[in-house]
């Protein structure tokens, strides 16, 4: 089964909040920043909230542009490959300081850093260990309620 656009927006919402979550915790300690730690903390979520917020903007328009492919869906490849205009978006975003709640523009180091491993884990996740718990996850067309 295709995932539906809430199915997406559901599952992007849910693992941006474990695994990323998780996944940006254990990552501010390394990240190159030279701030306070809670500062480093707060920017760091800030980006996730940001990615998170701007990205059922982005569903919406994936949504848009699925519907001219025949089978109307991404092929998985796609799904990962999206992290570049996305994280060209909330990257200028952050790295100007523009977000909202962010207490200093952040470095563009710690921003890919920190970006691509979240991105890339919450990817790995949804292509597979996801299916485990989640079982029949598939065939609700990707929603998790």
């Amino acid at each position: 089964m295709v995932p539906t656009l809430c199915g997406r927006i559901q599952t992007r919402l849910f693992l941006l909040a474990l695994v990323g979550g998780v996944l940006t915790a254990l990552l501010v300690p390394v990240l190159p920043v030279d701030a306070p730690r809670p500062a480093i903390y707060q920017s760091a979520f800030v980006v996730l909230a940001a990615v998170a917020v701007l990205g059922v903007g982005w569903e919406l328009l994936y949504h848009l542009l699925m519907q001219w492919r025949w089978e109307k869906d991404w092929p998985t490849m796609f799904g990962l490959l999206t992290l570049v205009p996305e994280g060209l978006l909330v990257g200028f975003l952050a790295v100007s300081g523009v977000l909202p709640w962010l207490p200093a523009p952040v470095p563009l180091d710690a921003f890919v850093l920190h970006f691509v491993v979240v991105w890339i884990g919450v990817w790995l996740v949804a292509n597979g260990p996801m299916r485990v718990p989640f079982i029949r996850w598939r065939f609700r067309g990707g929603r998790l309620m």
